[in-house]
């Protein structure tokens, strides 16, 4: 009998659960009599679960990828979550897996050797490539100037918005936002109509929504401007100008060209969110060592599982490969091993003036960033003005001060007891949104409060 990794807590299962009604159900899935054929090794765990049916269900201990045989839309289901709650305590060893744990990891090993797989060409091959890469040249082409017929009635819409004074964006209802979006996703620039969309909720959310409006306005003038200079701007600004218009890199050409940085990563936070028919999860990255940081972008089909699993609070060793970018920060994890190593402390900014310095410089680079990461060491929050009314702020040792974002954190103030702690969040300009906290050796994990 083991312990399969003692890098997960209970907290960080229930944190891969897609819903809390899953982590529930998962959680009373955690005991033994629930299952059958319980089993594990250094590569994976598995067990049969009982229920109405028995389910196989595998997990791979290499990233925390999991599979079920049961009919959920829900990923990863009840079932997952509930193996990995009871990996918490132990489970028999074996060397062996049965074939259907043998023959998944067989068939994720494959795939993953085939994304990595050279491609070159021999030379009979050699016209059908030419072929093939003149046909994706006049795609793009075709692609960017319906873009720019796209931005070019986006500008004309933003002139009248302004001209006829903000206070009437006041008065709009949702559609006025979202026909806008539609008309950006026709013209193929879907990264613009998600910007529409979250301006969208901008008017009458707090006293000074016209001047964030306004910002948000500016932004995407400057980002249509841009976009019609890509071929004088350096090579890094027009690729953050490609993606923020929403032109992707495959990730094949990013694990070919992007920077590799091997290091050790801290998984500082996530935060998963519904944008149409597809689960987003944004998984925040910092290297113990390089002292980067790192955004995973992982993308499922409503009810479809993520294809890794990241437990916030612990530490994994990998290399990863940046998007090409002027202030890059989306990744593709190239190669992991090891894992679950629970951080106690972070790396990070000493004062808020480092902190805020890095800020200017990374916005400098690349205006069109809405939240950035930020590991703080030995900050004090604290409610300033008391309970009806105060302000919540974190305090550094030299004084500063930094608010955190609206809503209420007397988790995080209970964490800390009123003693220093190193805080992960995220900064949207206006507030730090907490992600976790490490306080007396141990990492916690925080839901956005409010």
């Amino acid at each position: 009998m083991r312990s399969v990794n003692a890098g997960l807590t209970s907290e960080g299962v229930a944190a891969l659960a897609p819903d809390a009604k899953v982590a529930a159900a998962g959680k009373k899935l955690g005991a033994p009599r629930s299952w059958q054929s319980l089993g594990c090794n250094q590569e994976a765990l598995w067990g049969e679960c009982r229920g109405s049916a028995v389910y196989q269900v595998r997990v791979d201990l290499s990233d925390l990828a999991v599979k079920c045989s049961c009919p959920s839309r829900k990923q990863p289901c009840k079932h997952a979550i509930g193996l990995l709650f009871l990996s918490l305590g132990a489970i028999p060893s074996e060397t062996a897996s049965p074939a259907w744990v043998t023959d998944w990891l067989a068939r994720r090993a494959a795939r993953t050797t085939a994304g990595e797989r050279s491609k070159g060409p021999d030379e009979a091959a050699a016209p059908d490539l030419v072929a093939r890469e003149k046909r994706e040249k006049k795609r793009l082409s075709r692609r960017l100037s319906r873009i720019s017929a796209g931005l070019d009635a986006l500008d004309l819409w933003m002139e009248d918005l302004v001209r006829g004074g903000l206070a009437a964006a006041g008065t709009q209802p949702a559609s006025f936002w979202e026909e806008q979006a539609r008309r950006m996703v026709d013209a193929q620039a879907p990264g613009v109509a998600a910007r529409l969309r979250r301006l969208s909720g901008v008017p009458n959310s707090s006293p000074d929504w016209p001047g964030k409006l306004l910002d948000g306005l500016g932004r995407l003038a400057l980002l249509s401007k841009a976009f019609r200079r890509l071929d004088v701007l350096d090579d890094p600004l027009a690729e953050s100008v490609r993606a923020e218009v929403g032109i992707s890199l495959p990730q094949e050409e990013v694990l070919e060209r992007g920077e590799r940085v091997d290091d050790r990563w801290i998984v500082l936070g996530q935060r998963t969110e519904e944008e149409g028919r597809l689960t987003v999860r944004h998984t925040w990255l910092l290297g113990e060592d390089t002292r980067r940081y790192a955004l995973v972008h992982q993308f499922a089909a409503a009810g479809s599982p993520f294809a890794e699993g990241f437990v916030s609070g612990t530490t994994w060793r990998g290399e990863i490969a940046f998007y090409p970018g002027a202030y890059p920060l989306r990744v593709v994890v190239r190669s992991r091993s090891g894992g679950g190593e629970r951080s106690g402390g972070l790396p990070g900014y000493e004062t808020v003036e480092a902190f805020l310095d890095h800020t200017s410089r990374a916005t400098a680079l690349q205006p069109w960033l809405e939240r950035l990461p930020a590991a703080l060491r030995r900050v004090v929050p604290l409610l300033d003005g008391g309970p009806e009314g105060g302000r919540w702020l974190i305090r550094d040792r030299a004084g500063q001060a930094l608010p955190l974002a609206s809503g209420e954190h007397w988790t995080l103030l209970s964490m800390s007891g009123g003693r220093p702690v190193d805080l992960a969040a995220e900064w949207n300009g206006e507030g730090l949104i907490p992600l976790g906290v490490a306080a007396a050796g141990t990492y916690y994990i925080l839901a956005e409060e409010g």
